[in-house]
């Protein structure tokens, strides 16, 4: 019994491994081609540089804009982020401390939106009525409303597993529905807002349909952007075009490192003490 549960614990081991190898072979060819010369890299093949070329980087960036590029997808991401994990956790609140037939259906309506696939004719006729099109900040509007649905879908489970008799002592007190929630709920919801946030952050960081339908000036544009436009230019240097491609995906993979323990923390208290 306990040989065969050591081989089990073996081939399970060895499955993880191999997909680790498996995905970290694309970025391993990245790295190493964003190196290297322009001649090196033709092939893009998995061989070391022969002399690093650093100045590959301090080249795409001059010629790819990625400067504006990374302000405009962090403002994007920060601000839409912020929006939609504040906004999801105070209607979760309500939603799921004030049960009702009308706030079950308005629960599930809301988070229809996880599964259902974007209208894009419907939202442009949307954008243009508000006048937000090819605009920063119908960037962010359309980012926070893209991420309420998850975002209240993690958070109510969580929410569920905080006593409702500190509600009801901080009422005691004096304190209103405001209060309470500010005060004494959402200090206590920190682990999944931490995770919903990161995950709203990637999502955005990494997001290109939107952009690409809604934003004409390219002085708006984020980086997935900045990298499609820099790819059509430059489609035959794939030094410079991996350089690129590095730099984006740098400060997500930073991201989500440092944030990695409160993603698995956040996702899986709620389902442990529900």
């Amino acid at each position: 019994m306990i040989k065969s549960s050591r081989t089990r614990l073996g081939f399970a081991h060895l499955a993880a491994i191999t997909a680790s190898l498996i995905m970290f072979t694309p970025v391993y060819l990245v790295i190493v081609n964003s190196l290297k010369t322009r001649a090196e890299a033709s092939t893009l093949s998995a061989s070391l540089p022969a002399v690093p070329q650093f100045g590959n980087f301090a080249t795409v960036i001059e010629k790819g804009n990625l400067v504006e590029g990374f302000l405009n997808s962090l403002i994007y991401s920060s601000i839409s982020t912020i929006f939609a994990t504040l906004l999801a956790a105070m209607a979760a609140f309500v939603l799921s401390r004030h049960r009702s037939r009308f706030n079950r259906f308005l629960y599930f309506f809301l988070i229809m939106g996880i599964a259902l696939p974007v209208n894009f004719f419907t939202l442009t006729w949307v954008l243009q009525a508000l006048e937000l099109i090819n605009t920063r900040g119908g960037m962010i509007f359309l980012y926070t409303a893209m991420n309420i649905p998850f975002s209240i879908f993690l958070i109510y489970g969580f929410v569920e597993t905080i006593p409702t008799e500190l509600d009801e002592a901080a009422t005691m007190d004096g304190c209103g529905t405001f209060r309470v929630f500010f005060l004494i709920v959402l200090p206590l919801l920190t682990p999944v807002l931490v995770t919903a946030g990161i995950l709203n952050f990637l999502g955005v960081w990494s997001d290109f349909l939107y952009p690409l339908y809604y934003l004409n000036d390219s002085g708006k544009w984020p980086m997935t952007l900045s990298i499609y436009n820099f790819f059509g230019r430059f489609s035959s240097e794939w030094n410079l075009v991996s350089a690129n491609i590095l730099l984006n995906i740098t400060p997500v993979v930073i991201i989500y490192l440092l944030g990695q323990r409160f993603i698995l923390g956040g996702m899986t208290s709620g389902a442990v003490k529900g």
